[in-house]
C-alpha cells in the first residue's frame, strides 16, 4: 500500500467508527463534458428555411466520492455544467441562423437538453458538407473549500467550448422562369400561357413534369397545368405552353401563378421543386354594346329593326351571331343575325324582321339580345344581355287612309269612267 492513501483510509476509517452520524459527501473528481447532435434530419435543400433542434448531452462523470459525517455536502456537483448557455454560428457556410444565442439553465450529468433554431439556407448552395459551430457557454463546480465544520467555499469556473454539428446540402432543381408571355388571357375567358423554364439546380430531374398552380386566391385557375419535360439537366432549358382561365371577377391587371416541377430526384424519389411565382398581365373583359339610336316602329305592322353592335371588350371574338328575346307585343320569325368577326372597337349591323301587335301600347320597350361568339381558343361564349331601345307609334292617318279622300277619289273615279262611256258613245 502507497503511504499517499493513508490520509484517506483514516478518514474513511474515522466515519465508519462513529455510527449513527449525518454522513456527508464530497466528489473529489469530475467535470461536465457535453456533446451535440442535432435532432431529426441533417439534409437540407438549397433555398429551404428550416429548424434545427440541437441536444446537448452531458456525459460527464464524478468519479471519486467521499463520505463522512465530518463532511459538508455542497450544493452542486462537479460534473453538472449550469448556466448553459448555446449559440449557433454560420461563418463560412450557406446557412444563416435567425435565431439568437438560448439559455438552457442546468444540465446534470447523465441528462441534456434541446435547442431549436431557425436557419436558412442560401438559394446558391452547393450540395455538400458542412461544419456548423455550436458555441456553448457554462459554469461548473471545480472544488468546494471547507472552513470549519459549517463554512462551504465554492470555487465555481466557466468554460466556453465549441461543439461541432455536420449538416449537409443536397442536390435539388429549382425552376427559373427566363421568359414568359400570354395569349388571348382577358376576364372571364381562357388563354394559353408560354415559358421558357431552367433547371438552376444541381440535380438532374428524372421524368420531370412542369406545373403551374393557382396562387393563393388569384383568379388565374390552370385547366391544362402540367407538361411533360423527361430529363431535365442542370442549366438546361425548356419550352412549356399551359392553358388557364381567368375568373370573371377579375380586373386586367396582373395577378400571380405558381410554377413548379415534380420529378425523380437522385434517390429516385418523387419530388416536386420549390414553386417560382410569376406575374401574368391580364386583358379587358370581352364585351359589348347597342350604339345605334332607339328605334321607332309601329303598330299593327311588319318592320325590319336595325341594331348596331359594337365590340367594346378587350379581345377579337369570331363568328358573333346576334340574337333577340321577342315578347309581347313583338314577334318575330328572324330573331337572329350574322355580326361575323369583330376586333376591339369594331362595330356590325344585325336586322331582324319584327311583327308588332296591333294592340300594342304606344311606349318606348327594352328588348333583351346577346351575342354569342367564338373566343381565340374557339370556345363558345354568350355575352351578357343588352337592351335594345324601341319606341311603338300608330302611324297618323293620311290622304290614302282618309276614308272621305277614299270615297272622293272614288267619286271621281266613277264620274270619269262614266264621261268616258258617255263620251265614245256619242262618237259611234
Amino acid at each position: 500500500m502507497r503511504w499517499q492513501h493513508v490520509p484517506v483510509l483514516m478518514l474513511l476509517l474515522a466515519l465508519l467508527v462513529v455510527p449513527g452520524s449525518a454522513q456527508g459527501v464530497k466528489y473529489l473528481y469530475g467535470s461536465p463534458d457535453l456533446s451535440a447532435t442535432i435532432s431529426g434530419t441533417n439534409q437540407f435543400a438549397p433555398g429551404a428555411e428550416t429548424q434545427i433542434a440541437v441536444i446537448i448531452s452531458n456525459s460527464g462523470l464524478n468519479t471519486h466520492k467521499i463520505v463522512g459525517s465530518t463532511l459538508l455536502t455542497p450544493d452542486d456537483q462537479p460534473n453538472t455544467a449550469k448556466l448553459v448557455t448555446v449559440g449557433l454560428k454560420s461563418s463560412d457556410t450557406p446557412f444563416t441562423v435567425k435565431t439568437d444565442p438560448q439559455f438552457l439553465s442546468d444540465i446534470a450529468g447523465g441528462a441534456s437538453a434541446t435547442a431549436a433554431f431557425d436557419v436558412k439556407i442560401t438559394d446558391s448552395a452547393e450540395p455538400g458538407t458542412y461544419t456548423l459551430p455550436l458555441e456553448v457557454t457554462y459554469t461548473y463546480l471545480a472544488d468546494a473549500e471547507e472552513y470549519g465544520s459549517d463554512v462551504l467555499r465554492y470555487n465555481y469556473q466557466q468554460k466556453t467550448q465549441t461543439l461541432p454539428l455536420e449538416v449537409r446540402v443536397t442536390p435539388d432543381l429549382q425552376v427559373e422562369v427566363l421568359d414568359v408571355h400570354t395569349g388571348s388571357l382577358n376576364v372571364g375567358t381562357e388563354g394559353y400561357v408560354y415559358m421558357t423554364l431552367k433547371n438552376a439546380g444541381h440535380d438532374t430531374a428524372n421524368k420531370a413534369i412542369a406545373m403551374v398552380t393557382r396562387s393563393g386566391a388569384s383568379p388565374l385557375i390552370p385547366t391544362d397545368g402540367n407538361a411533360y419535360v423527361g430529363t431535365f439537366e442542370p442549366g438546361e432549358t425548356v419550352d412549356v405552353k399551359f392553358k388557364v382561365s381567368v375568373a370573371d371577377t377579375a380586373e386586367p391587371q396582373s395577378y400571380p401563378l405558381d410554377v413548379a416541377v415534380t420529378y425523380e430526384d437522385y434517390e429516385g424519389k418523387t419530388v416536386t421543386s420549390r414553386p417560382a411565382t410569376i406575374g401574368l398581365p391580364v386583358g379587358g373583359k370581352i364585351a359589348f354594346e347597342v350604339v345605334s339610336p332607339p328605334s321607332t316602329l309601329y303598330l299593327g305592322q311588319k318592320s325590319i329593326l336595325e341594331v348596331v353592335y359594337k365590340n367594346s371588350g378587350a379581345a377579337t371574338v369570331y363568328n358573333a351571331q346576334a340574337r333577340i328575346s321577342a315578347v309581347d307585343p313583338f314577334t318575330s320569325s328572324d330573331d337572329t343575325a350574322f355580326l361575323g368577326d369583330l376586333a376591339p372597337g369594331e362595330t356590325a349591323t344585325a336586322r331582324f324582321e319584327v311583327n308588332v301587335d296591333n294592340d300594342g301600347t304606344e311606349k318606348e320597350y327594352g328588348i333583351d339580345s346577346e351575342i354569342r361568339y367564338r373566343d381565340d381558343l374557339d370556345n363558345s361564349k354568350i355575352s351578357d344581355t343588352m337592351k335594345v331601345q324601341v319606341a311603338l307609334e300608330r302611324r297618323q292617318g293620311t290622304l290614302f287612309t282618309n276614308p272621305v279622300f277614299l270615297v272622293a277619289v272614288l267619286a271621281v273615279i266613277i264620274g270619269a269612267g262614266y264621261y268616258i262611256f258617255v263620251y265614245r258613245k256619242k262618237q259611234r
